[in-house]
């Protein structure tokens, strides 16, 4: 099968956060150790040893963009672009009300799909190997937060007020400490001397911080639809605490962490929880990794180059569902 896998927002491979260019990177290099010929459609600077890579040129239109022998079109970031080879979208957000949306759009978690109508969706995987083998016997002596601070969606002032209720450090790994944002949104916990900014990181110091914390805290306001920084933090033996928003009940099993309704009610948990960092690290190898993700995709090509729909009918915004409060 000859497959095109569309990414033209970022550079492959990624070397810092790129949740879903690690993504995409994993399954194009699934699909090639399959014997899959695998294009990347990629932002200019992108490189590969397993896949041809076709620069995006923003001058065209996506479908001038696909080399004939394609037979099916996998897009990230071109929700209904025009492309006249079979095709599916995998939508990683939240979409809009009034955003249309594709018949063989997949969604990223049980959850997610839910919250359109639909029932069509694959966990994202990572490609394992490409991150250090971590320590799952050492010290861990903290928690940490991992996302872009300047979210407020992902709630760093909740997760600094759950560790500091919790009596634990806090390392704070995707933002700086003194910007505007922080400053204005929660003062007092740049000033306490127990919770540490290491900044945008690079994979391998990512993995250094997490793999000597007892776990994420990731308290995220919105509806997560799926949330790499989980996976990545269970691989390295963590275990996560957040609200129960989106995909996180849905993730995180109580063997691996714990959902909550309140920062008291995680607070506690953290204080109580049986560690054990080789059951999360297992748990994320074992369901999140980019074969299983792979060979689920491949069912679904299938499907939609035999002329299938991924979908009855074309997934739409329904009313979301209550969403636990930021209680920072």
């Amino acid at each position: 099968m000859n497959i095109l896998i569309e990414d033209k927002t970022a550079t492959l491979p990624a070397k810092k956060y790129g949740g879903t260019e690690r993504v995409i990177w994993g399954l194009g290099k699934e699909l090639a150790k399959l014997g899959h010929k695998v294009y990347f459609l990629a932002k200019e600077g992108s490189t590969s040893d397993f896949a041809t890579v076709i620069p995006h040129n923003e001058d065209k239109s996506i479908k001038e963009q696909i080399p004939n022998d394609v037979d099916i079109v996998h897009l990230f970031h071109s929700l209904g672009a025009d492309v006249d080879k079979p095709n599916l979208f995998t939508m990683e957000g939240n979409p809009a009300p009034d955003r249309q949306l594709d018949i063989n759009m997949v969604f990223v978690s049980k959850n997610h799909a839910k919250r359109y109508g639909s029932t069509s969706f694959v966990y994202n995987g990572i490609d394992w190997d490409d991150y250090p083998d971590p320590i799952l016997n050492g010290e861990r002596n903290y928690l940490h937060f991992l996302a872009k601070a300047s979210w407020k969606i992902k709630n760093l002032f909740g997760t600094a007020k759950i560790a500091v209720k919790s009596g634990n450090k806090l390392h704070v790994m995707g933002g700086d400490r003194w910007t505007f944002r922080n400053v204005k949104r929660g003062l007092k916990y740049l000033l306490n001397p127990n919770i540490t900014f290491h900044g945008m990181v690079e994979n391998d110091v990512k993995m250094k911080v997490a793999q000597n914390s007892k776990a994420l805290v990731f308290p995220v306001v919105w509806h997560e639809p799926f949330g790499i920084a989980i996976t990545e933090s269970m691989y390295a033996g963590c275990a996560v605490f957040g609200t129960k928003n989106g995909s996180l009940a849905e993730l995180i099993t109580p063997e691996v962490g714990f959902t909550g309704e309140n920062s008291d009610e995680i607070a506690q948990a953290i204080k109580t929880f049986d560690y054990n960092p080789k059951r999360c690290h297992d748990y994320a190898v074992k369901y999140f990794n980019s074969k299983v993700m792979m060979e689920t995709y491949l069912k679904l090509y299938e499907k939609v180059i035999s002329g299938e729909t991924l979908n009855n009918e074309v997934p739409k915004y329904l009313e979301q569902e209550n969403l636990v409060p930021a209680f920072n």
